[in-house]
């Protein structure tokens, strides 16, 4: 019989084991300590989260192996070969859920094909904790990663996504690069009509977290929102 591959979240930013043990079960951390084989997008930074997590074993000891952006496809049955002969496996992200905006989803697709049994594990999701904070539409809502980095192309794709939300109240989702986040803010200000509701989502679950969320008039009148370096979600609402 094959093994499980588990899905386990990962922390938002950096921190040590209590911010760990602030965002996830203790069910899933003991589940994440127990397993002798993982896949992560940075072996050093999966150690990293396994030392936080406290393994039944030795960190060294744990076979860790890549799934990135740059892997290719053909490596994914690779990575799957210890699960089919029986080994219970790890995949978790760089942070928060994986597979979800996250090169995981590749594996778990394959394994899916494969027979292997997934679990995903309880942790956080950035994109689903800046929704729930932010008194947009809860009931219907798109995901679309990040949007395009040329100046024309964004504004061309933020008048799509207010158009789409206002056409059918649906809240739009999506996020940058955090050193672009400054460039993609004053684009959604200066685009988006006075009436459209707008969140930032910043640090979320950190001690320095911050969320606000008001109409594009009120941004323009607001002090600036300090976003240098700092990983956010960005939600529209067109109303």
């Amino acid at each position: 019989m094959s093994g499980t591959l588990y899905l386990i979240p990962n922390t938002l930013g950096e921190g040590d084991a209590d911010s760990l043990a602030a965002v996830l079960p203790q069910a899933v951390r003991t589940r994440a300590a127990g397993l002798h084989y993982y896949i992560g997008e940075n072996a050093k930074s999966t150690r990293a989260f396994l030392k936080k997590v406290g393994t039944e074993q030795p960190v060294q000891a744990i076979e860790i192996r890549e799934l990135n952006v740059n892997t290719p496809p053909g490596e994914i049955d690779k990575l799957l070969e210890p699960v089919l002969a029986g080994t219970d496996a790890g995949l978790v992200s760089e942070a928060g859920c994986p597979a979800v905006a996250d090169p995981g989803a590749l594996l778990v697709r394959r394994a899916h094909e494969r027979g292997v049994k997934v679990v995903p594990l309880v942790g956080p999701s950035s994109i689903l904790l800046a929704l729930m904070a932010s008194g947009l539409n809860g009931q219907s809502f798109a995901f679309h990663g990040y949007l395009p980095v040329d100046a024309g192309e964004r504004a061309k794709r933020l008048r799509e996504l207010e158009q789409q939300s206002r056409k059918s109240k649906q809240t739009q989702i999506f996020i940058e690069t955090p050193y672009r986040n400054r460039a993609l803010l004053d684009a959604l200000i200066s685009i988006c009509a006075p009436s459209t509701l707008l969140c930032v989502a910043a640090d979320l679950t950190l001690p320095t977290e911050t969320i606000a969320s008001r109409p594009v008039s009120a941004w323009k009148k607001a002090p600036a929102l300090d976003l240098q370096k700092r990983p956010a979600i960005f939600l529209l609402l067109a109303v």
